[in-house]
């Protein structure tokens, strides 16, 4: 005689299902690549795709080729959908890619649908739409950030406005966003802990880094305005010997003003299966964030991920960082250059057992899989509310849009 399946069972089953016609398309805006670096939207989105069908809708690309939509299929089933203009489109921008946003639902058949927001200047080409929910998922405070649109500000009191859920990517970030929308929750950076604890086990070193000697201090991510370029020159210059080892696209800042030296490395963008072979080769892991407008709300992703692949880690007082991982002593934060110097020759002294049980015991908190189930807990409350409504029709014919 057969017997029903565990609940387990059912839960796993869930999990890997398909998208059916019950569960709405997620259709998410963003300011970011999807392959630029893989961060806080491609853990949580993949993870989306297994019960939902997922587009991501990056900002356009300017070139000289005829205006059209390039989609692409990724992992999981993600579609990523760029849109292209010249340099000189007819009529308003955001007038145009709501008409290809419009032909894109037609031809996917995009009826029901939740919008998914990392970019409040999206509010431009989508107010038209009628969504099931909304989505706000502010893990930035992208107004502070260099360049940003001087409408940024409004278009974010739009988005707050009309979202159903908002998530800030950590606590100051909430502290900030918290009295501006009756439904907002903070969720700060995760890890995968088993793709970083990789580093952990004895391997070759990565070939891209072989010919550098020890010890080695290293950091991986976006090189911005938000890095402290001052302390890393003066830090490279403190300690000849140390190895500067940086990982990463230069962004948004000049090339040229990055500090020179025998001992500072960049090795430009690595791939994020690639990143656990090279934390392995290094001696203690950097955050050396600048003390900034761009700098004030973030929580760095890389901290856990530092954790998980068994490097000391030591950072300036971003406050995401010295609240929890400076107050319960998993990092060792510090400002001026001396300090800095200090907190690294420390670092590279220690044989701490007990900091690593520590360690340990605080990773078993975090992942990406706990906080994606948390997030989606929201998610599912605010689509049930908004099911009893009548979700939007296919988009009518735009003109101009094939």
């Amino acid at each position: 005689m057969a017997t029903a399946p565990s609940s387990r069972r059912r839960s796993s089953e869930a999990t890997s299902a398909i998208a059916t016609p019950q569960l709405p398309d997620i259709v998410t805006l963003t300011h970011l690549r999807w392959d630029f670096v893989f961060q806080r939207p491609q853990h949580l989105l993949t993870r989306c795709a297994r019960l939902h069908r997922v587009f991501v809708i990056e900002e356009p690309i300017i070139d000289d080729g005829p205006t059209r939509l390039d989609v692409t299929v990724r992992q999981h089933g993600i579609h990523v959908v760029v849109p292209h203009f010249s340099a000189r489109p007819a009529g308003d921008a955001a007038a145009l890619q709501a008409r290809l946003l419009d032909g894109f639902f037609r031809d996917h058949r995009i009826r029901d649908y939740v919008l998914w927001y990392y970019t409040p200047m999206a509010m431009e080409f989508t107010r038209h739409l009628r969504p099931r929910a909304v989505v706000y998922d502010c893990m930035d405070e992208l107004s502070a950030f260099a360049g940003a649109p001087a409408s940024m500000r409004e278009r974010e009191q739009e988005l707050l406005a009309r979202a159903d859920v908002v998530f800030t990517g950590g606590h100051t970030l909430y502290e900030k966003k918290r009295h501006s929308h009756a439904n907002v929750h903070p969720f700060p950076s995760s890890v995968d802990v088993a793709h970083f604890a990789r580093a952990r086990a004895s391997q070759p070193d990565a070939s891209g880094q072989a010919h550098i000697p020890h010890p080695r201090l290293g950091f991986f991510g976006v090189v911005d305005e938000r890095m402290d370029l001052e302390l890393l020159r003066q830090v490279a210059s403190a300690r000849p010997a140390w190895q500067l080892v940086i990982i990463g696209p230069v962004v948004k800042i000049d090339p040229a003003v990055l500090p020179v030296a025998a001992n500072i490395h960049y090795l430009g963008s690595k791939s994020y299966d690639d990143l656990p072979s090279y934390l392995a080769g290094w001696d203690v892991a950097l955050l050396p964030f600048a003390r900034n407008d761009a700098t004030r709300y973030i929580s760095p992703t890389k901290t856990p991920e530092y954790l998980a692949a068994g490097k000391p880690v030591v950072s300036t007082s971003i406050r995401d960082v010295v609240r929890p991982y400076g107050i319960q002593g998993l990092a060792r934060i510090a400002d001026d250059p001396d300090e800095f110097v200090a907190a690294v020759e420390a670092s590279l002294a220690e044989d701490s057992a007990e900091r690593w049980r520590q360690v340990d015991a605080f990773l078993t908190q975090t992942s990406w899989e706990g906080t994606w189930t948390r997030m989606y807990r929201h998610v599912s409350e605010v689509m049930r509310a908004g099911q009893c409504e009548p979700t939007s029709a296919l988009p009518a014919a735009a003109p101009g849009v094939a």
